[in-house]
């Protein structure tokens, strides 16, 4: 067995099992599970994948929706030595071999209902809903699965890797040790003021690493009472809010707009919402001021980091927004960062630069990719390939993704600034800007937007031309204005501004 003081992600489940054994630690749909319980079915879990043949430091892949078995085979992974992989149950084709495959993974956990979407050579498991799947032979008990179990994983085994979102290029497998992740759920609670009391919500899939690593794993750290559910619908986590069985959310931008939208969020009694996270893409200021004004006494926390870092990096708390509601915060407990220039030295405070990190919580490099991994890491920093200013008071203001600069004529523009004043007309449900090739200026500032009214009633081209240009210095203003039904994002909700350039930077300028 893992010693229940070692330093690994299983033991975080251990220690609260033996501290409040009978507390409901899960609620999934029709089940609850307590902590005792939860821990008992990841220690026969983890059995069960051992006795499958599977060997310490195996890969072991998981391409299913939410369900609390998807959670036990996490941590029976963790548990077993193995090394999980959690897999966006979106992808098909060519992106899920790619992971599969690099990955090296011996066995995939996953759901009947997508699992012939994986390749046929590849051996499987069920998760859940299927004779024979995981959930089911957990309630078999069966002899001498624990036996097999030995106590071989350290803080410094992989126990997962993270793949990164691709937005520029193809996913790389973040390698992330106990270790890492450990000190990035202490990070999360004390920045995120994670309590035992709190009733948390948990709507994001499970394969995003926020979801799961700083909220979630955080959560049965502390010992409270956690509700999974399949996915963030809005009716549903209205529902939970009015009924007192949830008072914390974590969800990105994109989810947060869809409450604000919904007939729901201006009628229901939403007092019980005390805690309210947002983070994985920028959160337009004019979003979070509609929220601010509906629920003025719920309590905001801007969460960023990325993948490499477990993924917390820094918070904005909720007695730092005022004035400066466009910041990401300070880094948290185990992280250090600075804003530095492209040979790596540091910037002075208010200029902009690339974020860099050193941090135990870093992953120990990317699966497979020394030259990817030589090039991110560089004197014991990681470049982020965030562009940010840092202010005098250490608060941190992301201004761009490095590779989303737009180069207009010479002059770099970054494109939130664009975007934040798109959504401030009323007539913008969400806008993303890129640069798209262009003879006279390399890159014409090009805004791709959503209309909050669809058809004639909408916003037109030149209306928010004009409405920009009284707003930004000439240069800033989008040459063009394209209208799209929503606009392509991965499972943590950031835009693929990739996807736009290859759809709209053709000779047409069409997809």
């Amino acid at each position: 067995m893992t010693p229940a003081g070692s330093n690994t992600v299983d033991a975080v489940l251990r220690r609260s099992a033996r501290r409040v054994p009978e507390r409901t630690a899960l609620r999934y749909g029709t089940r609850a599970w307590t902590y005792r319980e939860l821990d008992e079915a990841v220690t026969r879990a983890a059995g069960i994948l051992l006795h499958s043949g599977l060997r310490d430091g195996d890969r072991v892949a998981a391409y299913g929706h939410n369900s609390d078995a998807y959670l036990i085979g996490f941590l029976a992974c963790a548990r077993a030595g193995l090394v999980h992989i959690p897999v966006n149950h979106h992808l098909t084709g060519d992106e899920l071999r790619y992971i599969i495959e690099q990955s090296g993974s011996a066995l995939v956990l996953t759901d009947p209902r997508i699992a012939h979407h994986l390749p046929a050579s590849v051996r499987t498991l069920p998760l859940r809903d299927a004779t024979g799947s995981l959930l089911e032979r957990l309630t078999d008990r069966p002899e001498g699965v624990v036996s097999v179990l030995v106590g071989e994983s350290e803080p410094a085994d992989l126990v997962q890797l993270l793949y990164t979102s691709g937005t520029t290029a193809l996913p790389k497998g973040a390698m992330m040790t106990h270790r890492a992740l450990v000190h990035e759920y202490a990070s999360a609670i004390t920045a995120l003021d994670l309590k035992e009391t709190d009733r948390p919500v948990h709507a994001l899939p499970l394969y995003h690493s926020a979801q799961m690593h700083v909220f979630l794993m955080p959560y049965l750290a502390v010992g409270a009472e956690n509700t999974l559910l399949d996915a963030p619908d809005p009716y549903r986590l209205l529902e939970l809010v009015e009924a007192g069985r949830a008072d914390s959310l974590f969800a990105p931008p994109t989810v947060w707009i869809g409450l604000t939208r919904h007939p729901g969020f201006a009628t229901r009694d939403l007092s019980a919402l005390r805690k309210a996270y947002y983070g994985a893409s920028i959160m337009p200021v004019p979003v979070l001021e509609r929220l601010r004004a509906r629920l003025p006494g719920l309590a905001f926390y801007n969460c960023f980091g990325q993948s490499e870092i477990g993924p917390l990096a820094t918070v904005l708390g909720p007695d730092e927004h005022e004035g400066r509601m466009a910041s990401c915060g300070r880094p948290v407990l185990f992280v250090e960062a600075r804003v530095v220039d492209e040979e790596g030295r540091e910037v002075p405070d208010g200029t902009p630069g690339e974020v860099v990190y050193r941090s135990p919580q870093l992953c120990d490099g990317y699966w497979d990719k020394p030259e990817e991994t030589a090039a991110a890491f560089r004197d014991g920093w990681f470049r982020s390939g965030d562009l940010a200013v840092r202010d005098a008071e250490g608060y941190f203001t992301v201004v761009d993704r490095v590779k989303d600069v737009i180069n207009s004529g010479g002059v770099l523009i970054p494109s939130r600034q664009v975007e934040e004043v798109l959504y401030e007309h009323p007539g913008v449900a969400e806008a993303a800007v890129v640069g798209l090739p262009d003879e006279r200026w390399i890159e014409a500032v090009t805004a791709v937007v959503v209309p909050a009214t669809r058809g004639p009633a909408g916003p037109g081209e030149q209306e928010l031309i004009a409405f920009a240009r009284e707003r930004l210095a000439p240069f800033k203003v989008p040459k063009r204005v394209l209208f799209v039904p929503e606009l392509p994002r991965n499972a943590s909700g950031k835009v693929l501004k990739r996807a736009l350039r290859d759809r709209f930077g053709g000779p047409s300028g069409e997809g």
